[in-house]
């Protein structure tokens, strides 16, 4: 039996007999007293509300939730790029400045979120964050054709909203769980970085083909995302730094910004593992902005397509390949989620190594992309295929090497710096630089069909190169990650024996 605060009986609530409040408070063996009434609607909702604020699984689900709708939202856009090409008039780097104005403003707000998120309550932040995206997002599909500069300030205006997203949530997460359930749970979470991608070039598409307008792909995500807030408000705890791990003590108060940056600066495995996923954010934003219309281009030049010159592009490449990139998220999310769990028995480096691996082998298979395709749309799409699982494997093996090599109270500051440096150095320029090199290319040589074809796909070359810089990153994190780890460890015990040896 449970009781309100006020002294209603709430029926079917616990099988146990037990005391319950509002606060959360709990006390043994309150017998049935005829003196108890019924709850109010109101007072059955308000304790249903406790309930599933007590399940972590409930929370970790909302925020996975709100993690697909920030990725959705972000490749929306290029779902229909196509089509703000033709619509604004402008070229490949100017198409491109979208993804980099976006991720700049993103990038730049990510490290005062971490401060933020270290300190003040981390649910209220990300609910604020989600509304401010979601009504900038609406309010930028009604921007008329003439006023391109302003639908490119409205992106960057939506990449503030969503960094505070990326950099506060997996930390929610982080103090839910620890070990290999936290694995878990941060691997379904980060499954959202593609499940979402993948779902924003079909919403997308498919938004502008019911609507036979490509401003009403803009309009869809953001009912969604308000409703994810308001989900996050009620549903969501914001639980104590650290919570899981601890043992008896508390651990000490929040150290300053700058002695936390000092101390990340020094963590060898967190660097090294922040520059692997550097290379990997680059290939991933130049791959889901332009290969698309790259694949578009092939079949242009294969006479199976024609040109987009009015009217509503063609969407179906974007569909397949965000079709695609849904899939190739998932396997490679359980691919990373299995390996890691089976290696760690044979080696403790698992982490960073699976890594390494399948990094040096996505880059194969994305090279083979650009020798195919002028021949096989099939053939592209497979090596797509193969190449994106292998890349999608260590997004959640990435994260949760944070988590073993950075302190609980330090990893907000973590993730929004690994945030800022992963974006600086990757998708912050990737899709503009691959546009201009395409632009560069395209002038220095009689333009046609052909040469469009190509000069996208000689530019696009260079993700390959990059993506093994980053395995040879990911093999540098290996060797330093069992220490890193220990001195974690060791930091964490540390605290949380001196706060509880503290007399008050």
């Amino acid at each position: 039996m449970c009781v309100e605060s006020d002294g209603c009986d709430i029926e079917g609530c616990s099988s146990s007999d037990e005391v319950r409040t509002l606060s959360g408070s709990m006390s043994p063996g309150l017998m049935p007293s005829p003196d108890l009434r019924p709850c109010k609607p109101g007072q059955k909702f308000r304790a249903a509300l406790l309930r599933y604020r007590s399940m972590p699984a409930v929370a970790a689900g909302i925020l996975t939730f709100g993690n697909v709708l920030n990725y959705m939202d972000r490749y929306t856009v290029a779902g229909v790029l196509l089509d703000i090409q033709r619509d604004y008039s402008v070229t490949d780097s100017q198409a491109g400045l979208l993804q980099t104005v976006f991720i700049c403003s993103f990038m730049v707000a990510a490290p005062i979120f971490g401060y933020l998120g270290d300190r003040f309550n981390r649910k209220v932040i990300l609910s604020c964050g989600i509304f401010f995206w979601s009504i900038i997002t609406l309010l930028s599909s009604f921007i008329p054709s003439e006023h391109y500069c302003l639908f490119v300030l409205s992106r960057g205006l939506v990449g503030i909203g969503e960094s505070s997203y990326s950099s506060i949530s997996p930390t929610i997460i982080g103090d839910l769980f620890t070990n290999n359930k936290r694995t878990m749970m941060i691997s379904i979470f980060y499954l959202a970085i593609p499940l979402g991608s993948g779902l924003g070039y079909i919403l997308g598409s498919g938004a502008k083909d019911a609507a036979k307008d490509w401003h009403w792909a803009l309009r869809v995500s953001p009912l969604l995302g308000i409703t994810a807030g308001a989900l996050i408000l009620l549903f969501v705890p914001d639980p104590k730094r650290g919570d899981t791990h601890q043992k008896g003590g508390r651990m000490r108060t929040s150290t300053s910004w700058i002695y936390d940056i000092k101390a990340l600066l020094k963590n060898r495995s967190y660097m090294f593992s922040s520059l692997a996923s550097a290379a990997v954010s680059f290939a991933i934003g130049a791959f889901g902005m332009w290969i698309p219309i790259y694949l578009f281009r092939a079949q242009v030049v294969q006479k199976i397509a024609v040109p987009c010159t009015k009217g509503i592009c063609r969407s179906t490449d974007s569909l397949i390949f965000g079709a695609i990139t849904c899939v190739t998220g998932l396997l490679g999310v359980i691919i990373g989620f299995a390996t890691t769990r089976f290696f760690r028995k044979k080696t403790d480096r698992a982490d960073p190594l699976v890594c390494a691996i399948t990094m040096l082998g996505s880059a194969i298979f994305i090279c083979i992309i650009f020798v195919v395709a002028k021949k096989s749309i099939a053939g592209a799409y497979i090596c797509i295929f193969i190449g994106e699982t292998l890349l999608f494997v260590n997004w959640a093996i990435t994260a949760d090497i944070l988590m073993f090599v950075v302190i609980p109270s330090r990893r907000a500051t973590a993730l929004a710096f690994q945030s800022f440096t992963t974006h600086l150095l990757g998708d912050a320029g990737s899709p503009y630089l691959i546009g201009q090199i395409s632009d560069r290319l395209q002038k220095n040589y009689t333009t046609s069909a052909l040469w469009q074809f190509l000069s996208l796909g000689y530019a696009l070359m260079l993700c390959p190169f990059i993506i093994v810089l980053g395995g040879m990153f990911f093999l540098a994190t290996a060797l330093f990650f069992l220490d890193d780890k220990e001195k974690a460890e060791k930091q964490l015990n540390q605290s949380t024996h001196r706060s509880s040896s503290v007399k008050v």
